[in-house]
């Protein structure tokens, strides 16, 4: 996005809570989210309590990190298909459906993780993602995301 901000930050007040990606949850991994051409781009630097064995990053972040920038795609995606541009409206708020992540290398703690992600299909409320995560340019995981629109009035609230 050209003023600088993330898909997540054009997310409702109501569903900014998020752990992995909510700007509002002041403990949170707080992942942001840019198109970079048709794909989508996020980096992230493990921090030493993202440990899992001395030295690589724990399988669970791993998985929290595609999760989130996949359904965070997934807003994206599903505004631009409808013609929107991000940061021109609050952005639809997508939930998981399944993930599945295969770990292809151990993550090494250290290095700036970067994760991309590619939307592979459009389907009514449904949006399915395939993102890969790289640490110093070699791919360590890679995963898919069936990401679901949550439906007016989820909450209590609008969905965006």
């Amino acid at each position: 996005m050209r003023d600088g901000t993330a898909f997540q930050d054009h997310y409702a007040e109501t569903y900014a809570q998020c752990y992995g990606c909510g700007r509002l949850n002041a403990h949170g991994l707080h992942i942001r989210s840019r198109w970079e051409g048709d794909e989508t781009v996020c980096t992230f630097v493990p921090r030493p309590e993202h440990t899992a064995i001395p030295g690589y990053v724990y399988g669970g972040l791993i998985a929290s990190l595609i999760d989130c920038h996949s359904t965070g795609t997934a807003a994206a995606a599903a505004q631009r298909a409808k013609g929107g541009a991000p940061g021109t409206a609050e952005m639809p708020r997508f939930v998981t459906g399944s993930l599945h992540v295969d770990y292809l290398r151990p993550t090494p703690l250290g290095p700036v993780l970067e994760i991309r992600g590619v939307v592979k299909e459009i389907k009514g409320r449904k949006v399915v993602v395939s993102s890969t995560l790289s640490a110093d340019g070699l791919v360590c995981a890679r995963g898919e995301v069936v990401a679901v629109e949550i439906p007016e009035g989820f909450g209590g609230v609008g969905a965006g």
